[in-house]
């Protein structure tokens, strides 16, 4: 029953639901399963929505696709990331 799993999530530093299953391939999908919450998960993708649609980016690019890693990373680490005009992160 994976829908009942808790993680201790990086971004909000306590135990939420976890995903259900590994959201990319490779280490980065094994640690944002093993780390990262449902919800904060799903706060990414609104946000990374954003980023793509706001600077324009092809995921074509190489380049492109590196930033928005470093974004996310920033993000679940609740670091300094790019945010785009007017927005207000959930609280």
């Amino acid at each position: 029953m994976n829908e009942h799993r808790l993680v201790q999530c990086r971004k909000y530093g306590k135990p939420l639901p976890g995903l259900a299953t590994a959201p990319l391939p490779g280490s980065a999908g094994t640690d944002i399963y093993q780390n990262v919450s449902a919800r904060a998960w799903q706060e990414w993708q609104e946000l990374q929505t954003m980023l793509i649609n706001e600077n324009h980016l092809s995921m074509r690019d190489a380049s492109a696709r590196k930033w928005l890693t470093s974004q996310r990373e920033k993000f679940f680490r609740n670091e300094d990331y790019e945010r785009p005009a007017g927005y207000v992160p959930v609280e």
